[in-house]
């Protein structure tokens, strides 16, 4: 009996555990929001760096209490950014080596502007946004996303290159998957930092580019095109794509615009691109595409920017049926839907003026 007992189960897993697991770490999943900025802003990946050290050696260095930085390290090793080399002792793991500044890859400022309390208070008001459709950071703070990055020049500056840090995983395989040299001009709508026009212009030494966004938005451009060495193939125009597109382009690249805003904003954009495209010329919109129905093989990081894109911006992420139809209203038509090479959630998505 007592083998038999042991045979049927006394070391199983439970039933539902699996399921359990999932429930539990995205109940505890803001906790590792926080482990992680916190440890960003401290400098813990920045002071590890390729070494390793105690936890008291890094407490006298930050300045922190010892007892509590310990804690945190073995939090940053159960979220694997750490690793426990010996005990008491740790070292960065390569995922954590993308939390330090200036290494190839870095998300550094993902990961600050991701856990400011900019982006996460927001979504205190999720339950708010849901119930109205209104979106959450303007209940929190009184104006909406980016009025409240204008009048912080050192957030906004953080902001605009933790988006450069996101656009990188683009701006390494887009200029590989759609043919760029066959334009004379390339004008990138929104283009931030010059990140993804940069990349592209390597690639294709054919194209002139013209780098079109708001004065906060260009701020960093000027020192990243030096450094590219293409100052002189880059016109950097300020403006606001509301009110009008700058003229001169074949090529209308818009990455990770769109899906900040609601569809009666995004109309607005793309028309007046039309207004300033030639009949020949073409509409590309970077942006993840979501399938019509939620399947496995559909990446959840595209339903969370989704919500937050409620949540922060008003904005949305869209189908195939979605982008169609924004086309259609501003006088395109969608050509194609072509995704870009996995794990990318990404999606080129071009059109044709009508």
């Amino acid at each position: 009996m007592t083998s038999a007992k042991r045979d049927t189960g006394h070391d199983a897993t439970p039933v539902g555990w699996a399921e359990r697991v999932t429930v539990m770490q995205l109940a505890f999943g803001q906790m590792g929001t926080h482990v992680l900025g916190a440890a960003v802003r401290l400098g813990i990946f920045e002071q590890l760096g390729e070494g390793e050290r105690t936890a008291d050696d890094l407490a006298r260095l930050l300045g922190t209490h010892p007892q509590a930085t310990h804690r945190l390290l073995r939090a940053l090793a159960g979220l694997q950014l750490l690793t426990e080399t010996a005990p008491g002792t740790f070292a960065v793991t390569p995922a954590g080596h993308l939390l330090r500044s200036g290494v190839p890859g870095t998300l550094s400022s993902v990961a600050r502007v991701f856990t400011d309390p900019s982006m996460t208070r927001g979504w205190d008001h999720l339950e708010h946004s849901i119930r109205t459709g209104d979106t959450g950071f303007d209940a929190a703070f009184g104006t909406d996303f980016f009025s409240y990055l204008k009048e912080r020049p050192e957030l906004s500056a953080e902001f605009n290159t933790a988006m450069g840090q996101a656009t990188q995983v683009v701006a390494e395989v887009l200029p590989a998957h759609y043919d760029f040299g066959r334009f004379g001009t390339v004008v990138d709508v929104g283009g931030g930092d010059g990140t993804l026009l940069s990349a592209v212009l390597r690639a294709h030494p054919g194209p002139r580019g013209v780098l079109y966004d708001t004065a906060e938005g260009l701020a960093q451009a000027p020192a990243l095109l030096a450094g590219e060495k293409l100052t002189d193939r880059v016109t950097l125009t300020a403006g606001d794509f509301f009110a009008s597109a700058p003229a001169g382009g074949d090529l209308y690249l818009l990455k990770s615009v769109v899906h900040d805003w609601n569809d009666e904003q995004c109309v607005t954009i793309l028309r007046n691109i039309r207004e300033v495209i030639p009949d020949h010329g073409s509409l590309v919109l970077v942006e993840p595409v979501l399938s019509p129905v939620v399947s496995a093989e559909s990446h959840p990081l595209t339903y969370l920017s989704d919500l937050n894109m409620l949540v922060n911006l008003g904005g949305r992420e869209r189908t195939a049926d979605d982008f169609a139809a924004l086309c259609t209203a501003a006088g395109f038509t969608l050509d194609t839907v072509t995704p870009l090479p996995r794990p990318n959630v990404f999606h080129v998505i071009e059109a044709k003026p009508s």
